[in-house]
């Protein structure tokens, strides 16, 4: 009768005592073994090579950057890496969908039970999930840009954009394009964790990111205002496409109006994803699972 509780009393003390790389691990196994994970991975990659590789086959000469018929070297850059991230509009909702559903599949199957018992100071759980599932969209964003950009060249030629392939700010540009959708998809996973729904977690990241645009070009439209301009800046998407524009030199603003660079974007998206995990950590610790 008193070895069933010292038992007990044991696996729990060990599984108190997971430490963090234990947890990194298990929640890798888990994100890998999840059948949505590869395909929602599969269709990023799809997204980005297969619509790189459309437009620059239709691209009009000259590149679809400039109306010059002798394009600067700069906008034939420009033009190179919008068919190389044109897939990043689209692959950023696969890896919203995909993070949200990282959290609330397993409040939805009641996984979240199992996983909090094995780490109860909660804390490092969700942190683990938000590490390795960031990092692998990263990666897997990152090999898809890469593959895209080797693929798309030898077509650039023909549109009279001749590639760079030693232009640092290029490549620069698909490192922040990968970082944007990892960003979005930690975004959404830690929207998630406030939300604990898939379908209300799902919706609440893509209305950020498709419905909170349009709202604020509305309002651009009827107020004519800077203030509403400047709102629209610091937008998720807006700032993080930042993060992947073209940027070789510094530009000149318009007097008013917050126009921000790679790194303030990058800074300005770090701050959404910050506010959502705090937000969900604090609610992960006072609610029930």
């Amino acid at each position: 009768m008193t070895s069933t509780p010292e038992r007990t009393a044991r696996e729990h003390t060990t599984l108190s005592g997971l430490s963090f790389g234990g947890i990194l691990r298990s929640e890798w196994i888990k994100l890998r073994t999840l059948r949505s994970t590869v395909w929602c991975y599969a269709i990023i990659v799809a997204l980005t090579i297969g619509l790189g590789l459309l437009l620059a086959a239709v691209m009009p000469s000259g590149g679809v950057m400039t109306q010059s018929t002798t394009p600067s070297a700069d906008a034939q850059q420009a033009a190179w890496l919008q068919a190389t991230t044109l897939g990043i509009g689209f692959g950023e909702l696969v890896s919203a969908v995909l993070g949200a559903l990282v959290i609330t599949g397993e409040y939805g199957t009641g996984m979240i039970r199992s996983t909090l018992t094995a780490v109860p100071k909660r804390l490092p759980a969700l942190l683990a999930k938000a590490i390795v599932f960031g990092v692998t969209t990263f990666v897997v964003s990152l090999l898809s840009l890469v593959a895209t950009a080797l693929l798309t060249a030898p077509l650039m030629p023909a549109k009279d954009v001749h590639p760079d392939f030693g232009d640092g700010s290029f490549w620069l540009a698909i490192v922040g394009g990968a970082g944007y959708l990892a960003f979005i998809g930690v975004l959404a996973l830690a929207i998630g964790s406030i939300i604990r729904n898939s379908a209300g977690g799902i919706s609440a990241v893509l209305g950020l990111i498709l419905v909170a645009p349009v709202i604020v070009q509305i309002l651009v439209g009827v107020t004519r205002s800077k203030w509403a301009q400047n709102l629209g800046s610091f937008l998720p998407n807006s700032a993080g496409g930042k993060m992947y524009s073209y940027a070789p030199t510094a530009t000149t603003p318009a007097d008013g109006v917050v126009s921000l660079d790679p790194g303030q974007g990058f800074l300005v998206l770090a701050l959404w994803f910050a506010v959502a995990f705090v937000i969900g950590a604090i609610m992960l610790k006072r609610r029930d699972a």
